[in-house]
């Protein structure tokens, strides 16, 4: 990528056309600074992945332009990365806010990685670097010690929200939209926006009515033990559900370790009081229905999760009773309906009585802005150009048509893709031709980005058409099969159940192997090549599946293995 003296860059790694991922770079001469590092989890498909990352091949070929990795706040897709980007690239120090730099701390800790230059800043904070300042402004989103970010640069300012949303009676700080109105005062060139509630029309339900519905509840079902499941990130929720037991005279016993961890981090930093109402599992069980509050995590009916072991009477410390009262409190990530449909089936079948947000709406808001605040973000900081970000396509195309009503004219909106660069130039913008590397990497256990498109496809065949394997005997010298081919499967049918179907493959196999050994210049490569090529067609016409094939030759004089 080629840069210029008087240019500024925006590079965007991650967290367009998508929700999640987000990563992006400001680049002024000889100094990047990163903003967010975040993750994105798999979609079904992704079979064995665990996280999914943004490709760090800009950042290595840069590795000695970075100052620094900035935070906007400590959800996972903004620090999820860390570990993995602190293990590929040299970030010299990491600023974030404080809640975030303890939970970023513990993921480091996990992970038995040390690093001496994670700080925290507060709202008052000013980063200076040689050609660029960085300053900071609190905004409502649902974790603490959320903000978003000015970058001052040579060639002008720029303004990126984080997650945010416009909540007048919050549960912590209000915004502090004199700041932001100052900033939009003294001139900004570009805002980089949160667009994930872009498609939601008006403005998005208080906080506190949340609290006041979560109330009612405690209130009206006074002999029950009540059971809520909500995402362990959102600590404003959890703060108000604290706040509620205490009024209510309940002990509070946390299922999950996200939970645990997150609700922990938050007493020490002062987020969350009352640590006195924490019980144990063992402790929780001795106590009456009405005296405690059940916490835990599973709102999304993921099967390990708590919620789902307790629903499928597979929790080792918990049991369901007829009389308990199960709350999710928080709204279905999309994609996950079915899998929350299949756990309130089992808590329904086992005769609780179950709260939703389609039963009543205020047990959950979101923490991303609507309509209207969107609008509001946009006549606060008055931008010249608008960058919706955070969102798949549709969202990034509805926030560009606010700021068009916002007086926005179009050709200053921007709906760029991962990989993009936006340029600059004393106070004007222009799309850049060039592009950076910035597809999928995979995460699988230890493994980063191993895991490839083939891998993929084998994981997607073998969960859907199964594998079979091939095991022939040979004598290599005297080019010969001793015994016919033994056939084993897994995943593509019983054997038993299909004597014939296994004796015709076993028959065309020892075909192919016959045939192949008439060549004498035949390897055993030669071999496991000619199965795979003829036996694909064959068994896909006689099952109309295509399972993986693999051939293991044995060659009995030299007892040697061949796969």
């Amino acid at each position: 990528m080629t840069i210029k003296p008087n240019e500024t860059k925006i590079i965007v790694l991650g967290g367009l056309g998508e929700v999640g991922k987000n990563m992006y770079c400001v680049m002024h001469g000889d100094e990047i600074i990163i903003i967010d590092a975040g993750i994105r989890f798999p979609e079904g498909e992704l079979l064995g992945v665990d996280y999914v990352l943004p490709d760090y091949t800009f950042l290595k070929e840069n590795e000695s332009k970075i100052k620094a990795l900035v935070i906007t706040h400590g959800h996972e897709d903004h620090i999820g990365g860390i570990p993995f980007l602190l293990q590929t690239v040299n970030i010299p120090m990491i600023y974030a806010p404080k809640q975030a730099k303890e939970l970023i701390a513990l993921k480091l800790e996990d992970r038995n990685i040390r690093y001496d230059n994670l700080y925290a800043y507060e709202e008052d904070t000013v980063l200076k670097f040689k050609t660029m300042e960085v300053e900071f402004f609190r905004t409502t989103h649902s974790i603490p010690d959320s903000h978003g970010i000015c970058i001052r640069t040579p060639e002008g300012d720029i303004v990126t929200t984080g997650d945010f949303k416009f909540d007048l009676t919050p549960i912590g700080p209000v915004a502090n939209l004199h700041k932001m109105a100052s900033i939009g005062h003294r001139g900004v060139d570009l805002l980089i926006s949160d667009s994930t509630n872009a498609l939601n029309e008006g403005m998005s339900i208080s906080e506190s009515k949340v609290d006041g519905a979560l109330a009612d509840i405690f209130d009206k079902y006074t002999n029950n033990r009540i059971i809520i499941a909500t995402f362990a990130s959102n600590i404003y929720r959890l703060k108000h559900i604290v706040e509620t037991c205490y009024k209510h005279n309940r002990k509070i016993c946390v299922f999950g370790r996200s939970m645990e961890n997150n609700i922990q981090i938050s007493i020490n930093g002062g987020y969350i009081d009352h640590k006195e109402l924490l019980i144990t599992a063992e402790e929780a069980n001795n106590y009456k229905p009405n005296e405690v509050c059940l916490l835990c995590t599973g709102s999304q009916g993921e099967p390990l999760a708590a919620l789902s072991r307790i629903a499928d009477g597979t929790h080792k410390q918990i049991k369901l009773r007829p009389d308990d009262i199960v709350v999710f409190s928080s709204s279905p990530i999309p994609g996950n309906a079915t899998s929350i449909s299949r756990t309130i089936n089992k808590l329904y079948l086992k005769g609780v009585k179950v709260f939703t947000t389609a039963t009543l709406a205020e047990l959950h808001t979101s923490g991303h802005a609507n309509m209207e605040e969107l609008k509001l973000m946009i006549r606060l900081i008055q931008p010249k150009y608008l960058m919706p970000f955070h969102g798949d396509y549709r969202m990034l195309k509805s926030h560009a048509n606010l700021g068009i009503e916002c007086g926005i004219p179009k050709e200053n909106t921007f709906i760029l893709q991962n990989g993009d660069i936006l340029t600059l130039q004393n106070h004007v913008i222009t799309k850049d031709k060039e592009t950076v590397p910035a597809g999928d990497v995979y995460v699988d256990g230890n493994r980063i980005g191993e895991i490839g498109n083939a891998v993929l496809r084998d994981r997607k065949i073998m969960s859907s058409d199964g594998i079979l394997v091939i095991i022939a005997n040979i004598d290599i010298e005297k080019r010969q099969l001793l015994i016919k081919p033994n056939i084993t499967t897994r995943g593509f049918v019983l054997i038993n159940e299909n004597e014939e179907l296994i004796k015709q493959i076993e028959e065309k196999a020892q075909q192919i192997i016959k045939e192949k050994l008439t060549n004498q210049s035949a390897t055993f490569a030669d071999i496991k090549s000619q199965l795979i090529i003829e036996l694909i067609p064959f068994i896909q016409n006689l099952t109309g599946r295509k399972p993986i094939i693999l051939p293991v030759i044995l060659d009995i004089k030299k007892t040697a293995v061949h796969e």
